[in-house]
């Protein structure tokens, strides 16, 4: 079935319709004004019965709705800033080694000689290449650093290049460098070479996640990391021999963030992690004692037990999180 438009009114009356409810209607059409429709039901499937029945759990609010949808966005704060650090990280080390390894004009990066020598990664190469000549030749002149060096110099190294390519054509680049040159780079974050290249393509598709707010508390990558020390240390249940956390998942991802980063201080991941779990997990009272108490609503029953339960989780996260920060 074709979908038309909808005006805020008619979203609302839809929301009610499957039985959401909406104490303030007025705010409800402003965020979803601010927030698009689609993006802030898109948190939907906590609250409903089941995936083939839309409707929502009896009592479910459009506050608790919201609440997720914030929570959300505040984790994806909290990872983006850590994954662009990292990118960061990546593209200088890489940039540095290839450079001293192979010179740092375009007639060394981009010759396929220095990348290696596996005939069955000859199209890969040329792709890449391709793909790093156009980006390039788009975002160059945008750039101030790249403008600079091509007007004044005729080419642009490597360690300015590196500023126009995305994480994920960098992400790719490693996977066909040279032996020699991925252990080089692999060594200097302490991981072996396998698992560093499995782990760019996930933090690449959380970082255009984060990036275009997506949804990230639930996303799944299709590639899974290997075993490590913390799926065991935190001790997360197997099914059929395999862990059912940590692998393609929000878990994996962090135990890639903490194998990255090796010392921290308060403005770490961990620390904030912590904190905005914390945060989000000490007002279930508040909330229906103030809130519902002003509206004079008395069944919130739903809100209570779902509101006990997301603290349960949150109180699980944290010593996650704790754990994680303090074993290396």
């Amino acid at each position: 079935m074709e979908k038309t438009f909808k005006t805020l009114d008619e979203q609302i009356n839809i929301l009610i319709d499957k039985g959401l409810t909406i104490n303030d209607i007025e705010k409800a059409k402003s965020i979803l004004l601010r927030e698009n429709y689609f993006f802030v039901t898109g948190y939907r499937f906590l609250f409903v019965k089941s995936y083939t029945d839309r409707k929502f759990n009896k009592g479910t609010t459009f506050e608790e709705l919201y609440a997720m949808f914030i929570f959300d966005r505040q984790l994806r704060n909290i990872l983006f800033k850590n994954i662009l650090v990292f990118e960061n990280n990546l593209k200088s080390i890489m940039a540095y080694v290839m450079s001293k390894n192979h010179g740092y004009k375009e007639k060394n990066y981009l010759n396929k000689n220095n990348f290696v020598h596996d005939y069955t990664k000859t199209r890969q190469i040329n792709d890449l290449i391709h793909k790093m000549k156009r980006q390039i030749s788009i975002n160059g002149k945008q750039h101030s650093a790249t403008s600079h060096f091509i007007d004044n110099y005729g080419y642009i190294p490597l360690w300015v290049v590196v500023k126009v390519l995305s994480f994920g054509i960098v992400g790719e680049l490693y996977t066909v460098l040279q032996n020699e040159d991925k252990r080089e780079i692999a060594d200097i974050f302490n991981i072996d070479i396998d698992s560093f290249q499995s782990y760019l393509p996930i933090l690449a598709n959380y970082r255009n996640l984060c990036a275009h707010e997506d949804i990230c508390y639930n996303n799944k990558t299709q590639i899974v990391i290997n075993n490590t020390i913390y799926h065991k240390l935190l001790n997360i249940p197997k099914m059929d021999g395999e862990y059912i956390y940590g692998k393609n998942d929000l878990f994996a991802l962090i135990i890639i963030l903490k194998r990255i980063y090796d010392h921290y201080g308060i403005d770490h991941l961990y620390s904030l992690m912590g904190s905005i779990l914390q945060t989000g997990s000490d007002t279930t009272l508040y909330v229906v004692s103030l809130y519902y108490g002003s509206i004079h609503l008395k069944k919130y029953s739903y809100t209570l037990w779902l509101g006990f339960f997301l603290d349960f989780l949150s109180f699980v996260f944290m010593l996650c999180f704790y754990y994680l920060g303090m074993i290396s």
